[in-house]
């Protein structure tokens, strides 16, 4: 499975962005049956889980990201979409996708991630 995050960029603190992961060389099936995730390392940090949303469409979120993030899927087209709204300093970091195991770990090989820069 090859996973390509998009729609990263620079903007100015209480900006939005939207942004896109792709899943191929995956099905449909395998695909819809995962938990997703999306992940976000800041600079000098370890990567940590944000959201994830589980296959029947169930969402978690960190405190810091809750009210102002929103994750959702479209199975058909093996995406998943991370809308951030009210954007902070610190959400500044590299965002990647990933499906979910049960005991909470990465599923897949990381792919690419897109750099969010939110300016103050």
């Amino acid at each position: 499975v090859q996973l390509q995050a998009s729609g990263g960029g620079l903007v100015q603190a209480g900006g939005p962005l939207r942004l896109s992961c792709a899943a191929s060389g995956t099905t449909f099936s395998i695909f819809a049956s995962n938990a997703m995730g999306w992940y976000r390392q800041a600079p000098g940090k370890l990567r940590e889980l944000v959201t994830s949303i589980s296959s029947g469409g169930s969402t978690n979120y960190v405190d810091s990201v809750k009210g102002r993030f929103t994750i959702s899927r479209d199975n058909a087209k093996n995406l998943v979409y991370l809308q951030m709204n009210n954007l902070k300093p610190e959400d500044t970091g590299v965002y990647s996708c990933n499906a979910i195991t049960s005991y909470g770990l990465a599923r897949w090989n990381w792919g690419r991630g897109t750099l969010v820069t939110v300016s103050s």
